[in-house]
C-alpha cells in the first residue's frame, strides 16, 4: 500500500513566498523517501507554476492557492490565481535563438512545466487559472 500525502495553502502574493511551498514539498518527498533528482525537478515546477500565477493574477486578488497530493510515485501540482486569465494557445513559444540577444530573457515557465511534466493542464477563465501538473516521481 502506498501512502499519499497531501498539502494545501493559501499563498499572498510577497517576495520569496514561493519558498514556504517549496519548504513543504521536500519535506513530504523526504518523508516518502523520493530521490533528491526527482524533489529537485519537483521544485522546478512548483517555482515556475506559483510565480506565474503570482505575476500574472492580478492585484485584485494578490493570492494563489496551492495544492499538492504526493505519494512514493506520483506528485501532482494544483495552482489556482484569481487574475483575468488568459488563451493559453495565444502564449508565444519562446525561441532560445531570440531570447538570447534580448533583453528579456523570460517567458520559459509554460515551456518549462510543460516539458517537465508528465501531464499539464491548464484551465483559465476570467475568473483565473487553474495549472494542474502531474509528475511521476520513480
Amino acid at each position: 500500500m502506498t501512502d499519499t500525502i497531501a498539502m494545501k495553502m493559501e499563498l499572498p502574493k510577497v517576495p520569496d513566498i514561493e519558498l514556504v511551498a517549496l519548504n513543504g514539498l521536500s519535506l513530504l518527498a523526504k518523508h516518502l523517501g523520493i530521490a533528491d533528482e526527482k524533489i529537485g525537478e519537483a521544485r522546478i515546477l512548483v517555482t515556475e507554476a506559483i510565480i506565474n500565477a503570482l505575476e500574472h493574477g492580478g492585484m485584485e486578488h494578490p493570492r494563489v492557492q496551492v495544492e499538492f497530493t504526493m505519494t512514493s510515485r506520483d506528485l501532482t501540482i494544483f495552482v489556482r490565481d484569481y487574475g483575468k486569465g488568459f488563451v493559453p494557445s495565444e502564449v508565444e513559444v519562446p525561441d532560445i535563438r531570440t531570447k538570447i540577444g534580448s533583453k528579456n530573457k523570460r517567458g520559459w515557465g509554460l515551456k518549462l512545466m510543460r516539458t517537465m511534466s508528465d501531464d499539464f493542464r491548464i484551465d483559465s477563465t476570467p475568473d483565473g487559472t487553474k495549472i494542474t501538473i502531474k509528475k511521476k516521481l520513480v
